[in-house]
C-alpha cells in the first residue's frame, strides 16, 4: 500500500517544504484538496459531515491545487501530487484541459486529477456555471479533458459544452489519470464506469469497506474488473500500523494521511512540528507495512 500526504487548510508558506519532506520520506504522492472561496452562506449541506456544516472558516488557507501542484513539482523530483478533489463544475473544461495538461507536462508526468461536482450552488453560480445536472456536466467534462489531453486536433459536440476543431500543444506524454471521488450511488457508478481509480471522504472502516465492496462489483457490471484502480482512502478509526494492515486487507491502494496530527500537532502548527510527524510517521508505520 502506498502513502499519501493530504495537504488540506495548511499555510501557503509550508507547502513546498512539507512536499520536499514527504519526497524524502517515502511518500508516493502529494493529495491537495479545492476550495475556491468562502462564502458567508450557503444554499447547500456540506455531505461529509453529521451535521453538515463546514468544518473550516473565511481565515482557512486553500492553495488553487493546480498552481499548488506545479509549485511543489519544481521543488521535488519523484513524488507526484493529485487533487482530492477538484470541483468540476465551477470550472470551464476547455480551460481545465489546459491547465491540467501545462501541471502534468511540467512536473514530468506527475499529476493525477481527483475530481468531484461541488456541493455548494454558489462556488458553481458565482463563477458562472450553472449547477443543475452537475453529474451529466462532469461526464462530459472526463470526455473532453481526455479527448483534448490525449493530443492532435479535435473537436465536441455534447449537450452541455461544444468546440470545433482545436489543439492544444504541448499534450502530456502519458495519460492524465482521473480520479473520481463521491460516495453516493451516482458518484460510485461513475467511479467504476469512467476513472482511474475511486477517493475518498473522510470514512470509517466499515462504511470504507462496504464501498470498496460495491466498487469491485459495479466495475465488473461495467466490464473493468480486471483494469488496474485505485483506491484512495481517508479512514479515520483505523490508524497506525495495524490499521492500514487492515485498510490493505480490504483493498485499499493509497492511505492518504496528516501525520503531525497523529502526535498532537494541529493544521496550524509550525512546519518543524510536521516535518518531525511526517518522519515519525513514516519511521513507525511506512517502513513497518
Amino acid at each position: 500500500m502506498k502513502f499519501t500526504l493530504g495537504l488540506a487548510m495548511n499555510p501557503l508558506d509550508q507547502l513546498t517544504e512539507l512536499a520536499r519532506t514527504a519526497e524524502e520520506y517515502g511518500f508516493s504522492s502529494i493529495a491537495l484538496p479545492d476550495s475556491i472561496f468562502y462564502s458567508e452562506q450557503v444554499s447547500g449541506s456540506y455531505p461529509y459531515t453529521p451535521d453538515g456544516r463546514r468544518f473550516w472558516d473565511e481565515q482557512t488557507p486553500w492553495a488553487d491545487p493546480l498552481i499548488a501542484a506545479g509549485a511543489m513539482g519544481a521543488a521535488t523530483e519523484r513524488i507526484r501530487f493529485y487533487t482530492q478533489v477538484l470541483k468540476l463544475n465551477p470550472r470551464n473544461p476547455v480551460l481545465l484541459a489546459k491547465q491540467v495538461g501545462t501541471v502534468a507536462s511540467m512536473t514530468g508526468n506527475r499529476f493525477g486529477l481527483g475530481i468531484g461536482l461541488g456541493w455548494t450552488p454558489e462556488e458553481s453560480e458565482w463563477c458562472g456555471a450553472a449547477f443543475d445536472h452537475r453529474g451529466k456536466r462532469a461526464d462530459e467534462t472526463v470526455e473532453i479533458l481526455r479527448l483534448i489531453l490525449g493530443g492532435g486536433m479535435v473537436s465536441y459536440h455534447g449537450e452541455f459544452y461544444a468546440f470545433d476543431k482545436l489543439r492544444m500543444s504541448p499534450a502530456p506524454a502519458e495519460p492524465v489519470p482521473i480520479y473520481v471521488g463521491g460516495h453516493s450511488e451516482a458518484g460510485l457508478r461513475r467511479a467504476a464506469r469512467i476513472g482511474n481509480g475511486w477517493t475518498s471522504a473522510m470514512m470509517k472502516f466499515d462504511e470504507l469497506r462496504d464501498v470498496i465492496t460495491k466498487l469491485h462489483t459495479l466495475r465488473a457490471e461495467y466490464g473493468r474488473a480486471d483494469e488496474e484502480f485505485e483506491i484512495q482512502a481517508v479512514c479515520v478509526d483505523r490508524v497506525g500500523l495495524d490499521g492500514y494492515r487492515q485498510q490493505a486487507d480490504i483493498g485499499v491502494t493509497d492511505a492518504i494521511v496528516v501525520p503531525w496530527l497523529f502526535y498532537g500537532a494541529g493544521f496550524d502548527a509550525d512546519i518543524q512540528s510536521k516535518k518531525d510527524g511526517i518522519k515519525r510517521f513514516a519511521d513507525e508505520v511506512m517502513t513497518r507495512m
